[in-house]
């Protein structure tokens, strides 16, 4: 069965591929997003559960999705294999340090006056959606970079690696579902229309497949910087889980909820990887 799977995954294009995982992605935030079309208030312990388990799943992506396969790749090379995944894994985390100084973003729950990235005038909305964007580049180029290294695996590799691709996306698109509605949520609370609030929070995600093309594409034409790249985007994943989901998640007083989330994701992301890829 996951042979006839892959195969039907094999049937298009890399990037087509990677395409179609992110807007996946892209979808579950929409999904998130959605909920305020059901209530205006969401349990506060609840939200900060997912956040946990979004932090979790990603951390564990970081590894077993990226980092190892980069380590792995890099075996046998004129560097030792350490090296790319060292390189790359600081570059992405140092990448989404300088983009989180300079862009105009508000984490959720905080007031305006507590915006981050350069001064700006922009309205409280668009400050929560640049946040949530923010985490959504390393994820749409993570799963456009798992992708595109496919086309570059040993053919007995390819089945093993396209499943763990497909279980990226899955467990990136899990994590995504509590990112959409850490938008739209305080939006609605705040009085916005439910409608509008929804836009805004599923508009976070749009940045995903493109992000997800990208990674696919440079793969694709620049195969000596693959490690470099997978590890690229688990450094910036990474940056994001300790500087914004894991304090995000600690902050009103359900640290210890947030954990066992952090813990649960942590084990789903696990799972998936491990038993598909």
């Amino acid at each position: 069965m996951a042979k006839h799977f892959v195969e039907m995954i094999q049937e298009h294009h890399v990037i087509v591929q990677a395409l179609v995982a992110t807007l996946f992605t892209w979808f579950m935030t929409a999904a998130g997003a959605a909920a305020v079309f059901f209530t205006k208030r969401f349990n506060q312990k609840i939200m900060d559960g997912m956040l946990g388990l979004a932090a979790g799943v990603m951390i564990a992506a970081s590894y077993w999705s990226l980092l190892a396969p980069a380590i792995e790749m890099s075996e046998g090379g004129w560097v030792p294999s350490w090296v790319p995944a060292t390189v790359g894994f600081l570059a992405g985390g140092l990448c989404l340090y300088v983009v989180d100084k300079i862009l105009p973003h508000l984490h959720p729950g905080l007031d305006i006056s507590q915006a981050e990235g350069i001064k700006t005038s922009w309205q409280r909305s668009v400050l929560l959606v640049s946040a949530i964007t923010l985490h959504n580049i390393p994820e749409g180029l993570a799963v456009g970079v798992a992708f595109g290294a496919v086309a570059h695996a040993a053919p007995e590799m390819v089945q093993e690696m396209t499943l763990g691709a497909v279980a990226l996306a899955i467990g990136i698109g899990i994590q995504n579902f509590p990112e959409g509605m850490a938008v739209s949520m305080p939006l609605r609370r705040e009085g916005m229309g439910r409608f509008r609030a929804f836009m805004y929070g599923q508009a976070s995600g749009v940045v995903e497949p493109l992000a997800g093309v990208l990674g696919a594409w440079l793969v694709l034409t620049m195969t000596p910087l693959l490690p470099y790249a997978l590890a690229f985007a688990a450094g910036a994943m990474i940056f994001v889980v300790i500087e914004e989901l894991i304090p995000e998640s600690q902050q009103n007083g359900y640290g210890d909820f947030a954990t066992l989330g952090t813990l649960f994701g942590f084990t789903i992301m696990m799972i998936l990887d491990v038993a598909l890829g």
